[in-house]
C-alpha cells in the first residue's frame, strides 16, 4: 500500500474558494470534540502530573531504601569474612614466629607473635564495630594520615591486579 503522505502538493489538494472569492475563518479548534471545559482539564492534568510525580519519589525512595538495606547486608557479609580472614592471618604469624624462633631467632619470633597479636585485635575490633563506625575510623584515618592511606590503597590495588592476573593466568 503506497505511502500518500508523502507526494508533494498539487492543485488539487487546494480546495476552491467560496463563491465571492472570500477566505473565511475556520472555527476555533480549542474545545472541538471535547465536552470538559479547559479549567476542568487543567485541574485534572495537574491532579494527575502530581500523583505521576509523587508515585515517582515514592518509587525512588522505596528503590533507595532497598538498595541501602542490600548495601548493608552485603558490608556485614564482608565485615564476617574480613574478621575470619584476619583470624586465618594471625594464626599464621603465630605459626610462622615458631618457625622464625627455631630458625632466626626468638626476638624475630617475638615480631611475628606482635603482629599476629596486632592482626587479631584488629579482627575483633572488626567484628566488634558496626558498619558506620568502621567507615568513620577509615575517614578520620584517611584526614589524619593521608599518604599512608594512598599508600594502602595503592598497595592494595597492586596486590588485588596480581591476584586477578593469577586468575586469568590460570584460565588460560
Amino acid at each position: 500500500m503506497p505511502d500518500n503522505d508523502l507526494n508533494p502538493m498539487t492543485d488539487s489538494d487546494i480546495a476552491a474558494s467560496p463563491a465571492g472569492g472570500e477566505l473565511q475563518t475556520a472555527a476555533p479548534l480549542k474545545n472541538a470534540g471535547s465536552d470538559i471545559d479547559a479549567p476542568t482539564a487543567d485541574k485534572s492534568l495537574a491532579a494527575r502530573t502530581a500523583d505521576a510525580k509523587q508515585a515517582i519519589r515514592d518509587g525512588a525512595g522505596k528503590a533507595g531504601q532497598q538498595a541501602t538495606e542490600k548495601l548493608r547486608t552485603l558490608a556485614d557479609d564482608g565485615k564476617a569474612k574480613a574478621g575470619t580472614a584476619l583470624d586465618q592471618l594471625s594464626q599464621l604469624l603465630i605459626d610462622a614466629a615458631t618457625q622464625v624462633d627455631d630458625k632466626i631467632g626468638a626476638q624475630y619470633g617475638e615480631y611475628a607473635r606482635s603482629a599476629a597479636g596486632q592482626v587479631s585485635g584488629f579482627a575483633d575490633t572488626v567484628r566488634n564495630k558496626n558498619i558506620d563506625d568502621l567507615i568513620d575510623d577509615a575517614r578520620n584515618f584517611v584526614k589524619a594520615s593521608p599518604a599512608v592511606a594512598v599508600g594502602a590503597a595503592a598497595a592494595l590495588g597492586f596486590v588485588v591486579a596480581r591476584l586477578i592476573q593469577s586468575g586469568v593466568d590460570s584460565q588460560d
